[in-house]
């Protein structure tokens, strides 16, 4: 009898360990997923340290290159093309003759003119004559001096009258000078955009430019410099120059001026240097980068730029304690570096800042630190 009462209960044991087993694992279950419940809750974040900036920096800034000199000839007299004597990339001489144009009517009216001139000089030459003649007969009587006032008078228009014949001279002279397009300085030829035959109009209104000149013994390179650097652009800061063409190669420039005022539309100063160009390496037209090596008083901390936080309240730094809480730091930025900004108040050398912060973030929040670089 015993023994059937025992093989009865063996059911009811093995159910409730079968019950027990079950609670036990479902609260070890509720209990993981709790622990990844919290543990998604806290953010993770990647961290770096505030470092001081240093006693010197550089800035790398695109610039344009410009010929020393450069003029575009234009046509002082109306004509055809009678033959050109240089090309593009001729090297010229100052006041070497580049074209010539031919004009008939200045040529005949320059013909006219000497003619006339000629004329007005004999006709001055007879009125002077008799006038003279008649000054002389005056005190005898035998020519009034109405008449003697009036031969006096005629010799006078007739002198005038050579005095602009003269000057008209001149001016057909010059006007047939015109007709030779002349190299203002030494340099190459960088355009020519007239042939023989063409039909030549005076000015700069009518059409592109003949010739185009430019000196390029040395070139200038023209570089914008944003306003907050623009104070540290003294005479003799240190320049250098990288040219795509010549990879690996640096060029040292010097500083020619600056504007010493900043573009209003764009915040920087026009700036200007000046390289040598010798050996003809060098191409106007071109780019090229500008290394500026400027040696600015230190001024705060050094954090990347994506360490900012912008918030209705202003611009905030995610810093990071001991103790692994968020605390949000008001910073006012100074200069922008690309890469990394200056921050001037608000965060201290060596401090760990949060970057790429998460937009929720707020004081006193926990996180969970993936990665530090500690920067020098």
């Amino acid at each position: 009898m015993n023994r059937i009462v025992k093989w009865a209960a063996l059911p009811a044991a093995v159910a409730l360990s079968l019950a027990a087993w079950g609670i036990a694992a479902r609260v070890h279950t509720d209990h993981g997923l709790q622990k990844t419940a919290d543990d998604a809750a806290v953010p993770s974040v990647v961290t770096v340290r505030a470092h001081a900036a240093p006693a010197s920096e550089e800035i790398v800034l695109p610039g344009s290159v410009s010929p020393a000199f450069d003029a575009a000839l234009y046509a002082r007299t109306n004509g055809y093309l009678k033959r050109w004597y240089v090309d593009i990339g001729d090297h010229v001489k100052a006041g070497q003759v580049l074209a010539e144009i031919n004009s008939p009517e200045i040529d005949q009216q320059l013909l006219q003119a000497r003619a006339d001139l000629l004329a007005a000089k004999a006709n001055s030459r007879v009125a002077g004559i008799l006038a003279q003649r008649e000054r002389a007969l005056v005190p005898a009587s035998a020519v009034s001096q109405q008449a003697s006032d009036q031969a006096t008078s005629d010799a006078s228009a007739r002198a005038a009258n050579v005095a602009s014949g003269e000057a008209n001279v001149d001016r057909l002279e010059q006007l047939v000078s015109f007709e030779k397009i002349i190299s203002p300085y030494d340099g190459v030829v960088t355009a020519r955009n007239t042939d023989i035959g063409h039909l030549i109009n005076a000015g700069s209104n009518n059409g592109p430019e003949l010739f185009e000149v430019a000196d390029v013994s040395w070139l200038r390179i023209f570089v914008q410099v944003p306003q907050t650097d623009a104070p540290f652009i003294q005479p003799g800061v240190d320049v250098t120059l990288h040219f795509p063409e010549y990879p690996g190669q640096v060029f040292p420039a010097r500083l020619l001026s600056t504007a010493r005022a900043l573009d209003p539309m764009t915040r920087t100063l026009r700036t200007q240097l000046r390289i040598g160009n010798d050996r003809g390496l060098l191409f106007p037209g071109g780019y090229v980068e500008v290394h500026f090596k400027l040696h600015a008083p230190t001024r705060g901390v050094r954090v990347p730029a994506n360490a900012l936080l912008f918030r209705a309240e202003g611009l905030r730094v995610a810093t990071l304690a001991p103790d692994g809480r968020v605390s949000l730091r008001s910073v006012t930025e100074g200069r922008d570096f690309g890469t990394e900004v200056e921050i001037l108040t608000g965060v201290k050398a060596g401090e760990t800042i949060i970057i790429n912060p998460p937009a929720a973030l707020t004081d006193g929040d926990h996180v969970k630190v993936l990665d530090t670089s500690d920067k020098k």
